[in-house]
């Protein structure tokens, strides 16, 4: 085992570096990890484009990553559920354990999570990580790390389903096909939801939608979406709609086509934090509006939805780098965003 690691830093909005530095030290209730890859966020892309998100301010040199899948290779003197060896899907938050949020078991609004790649801590493009074993889930053998890498965003499509009461017998929209849209399409397949629709004005996105197993594409450039919405469910509206792109455009078509009663998840964040909405149609048709901040107790339903073949992750992966690779990795992820739907970097 060796004690130097190689970390790859951001040094500045747009250039990235690596680093040399020690193997972290585990404590007893936690696992040294062996990373073996780690999928690129739209969080890091935003870091790595403007150097902030909100209040979060990267100060260089700063880790980025916090989507990871490896081995274990050390176990702490308190660890008895992981041995080394075992293949792990990493859940990046570390939150306090006594706030009235984790004691409610919404643990994902802790006002003190620590988690990987927010500022001022840092993430996991590195070759190893120290760990709580508690929050490393292992992984059936027929799940690879790549794949526990990808149970991050995973997890946010799991909690986005949730969050809209996902059931058999449910017709749904999800706007966006990106990652987080099409893993958010995925998980309301997998909770059985009857019809998943996505929209999108992206061709290329909506074929690996379609690929995916969606039910059927819209491209909203080419067509007027309530009509089509309309036509589709013979003018019943949708029971759940999902909203991952962020913008006030597609909020507002979602308030327009959805049924009255239903559930409107909203997933993306608006580039400017705020939006102008049709809120008497709103309260007309009695809309619940949630959000989606992360995911809680997420992570073994995940694993097992893609264990038992309900959902292919490896399906969105587009792009795979080598760590030495990682400037390029990060410049492509920005500059081809219409093509890239999901990069990943290949540690190990």
């Amino acid at each position: 085992m060796k004690d130097k690691m190689k970390v790859a830093v951001m040094l500045g909005i747009g250039k990235m570096g690596f680093e040399e530095r020690d193997v972290p030290q585990i404590k007893p209730d936690e696992v040294l990890v062996r990373l073996e890859y780690v999928g690129i966020c739209g969080s890091d892309i935003h870091y790595y484009e403007t150097g902030r998100i909100g209040d979060y301010i990267v100060e260089p040199p700063f880790v980025l990553g916090h989507e990871p899948g490896g081995t274990v290779v050390e176990v702490g003197s308190a660890v008895s559920n992981l041995k080394p060896g075992d293949r792990v899907a990493l859940e990046p938050g570390k939150t306090c354990g006594r706030c009235e949020f984790c004691r409610e078991g919404k643990y994902n609004l802790c006002p003190d999570v620590v988690f990987f790649a927010t500022p001022p801590v840092d993430g996991v493009f590195a070759e190893y990580v120290a760990h709580p074993a508690d929050l490393c889930f292992k992984l059936p053998d027929n799940v690879s790390t790549l794949e526990g890498a990808l149970i991050e965003p995973l997890a946010v499509g799991f909690h986005a389903a949730n969050q809209g009461g996902a059931h058999a017998g449910q017709t749904a929209v999800v706007f966006g096909a990106g990652c987080i849209g099409l893993v958010s399409m995925m998980a309301l397949l997998a909770e059985g939801v009857s019809r998943v629709y996505v929209v999108d004005v992206m061709q290329k996105r909506l074929d690996k939608a379609l690929e995916l197993g969606a039910t059927g594409v819209i491209n909203s450039a080419e067509c007027d979406l309530a009509s089509e919405i309309d036509r589709l469910t013979e003018g019943r509206g949708t029971d759940i709609v999902i909203e991952t792109a962020g913008m006030e455009i597609t909020t507002r078509q979602a308030i327009e086509i959805a049924r009255k009663g239903s559930t409107i998840v909203l997933v993306g964040y608006s580039k400017s934090g705020e939006m102008t909405l049709p809120m008497s149609l709103f309260i007309d048709k009695e809309l619940t509006f949630k959000s989606v901040f992360r995911y809680r107790h997420i992570y073994p339903m995940a694993i097992d939805a893609v264990a038992a073949g309900r959902v292919n992750l490896k399906g969105i992966v587009s792009n795979i780098f080598e760590l030495d690779d990682i400037q390029r990795a990060m410049d492509l992820s920005v500059s081809d965003k219409a093509n890239i739907v999901k990069s990943v970097v290949k540690i190990f």
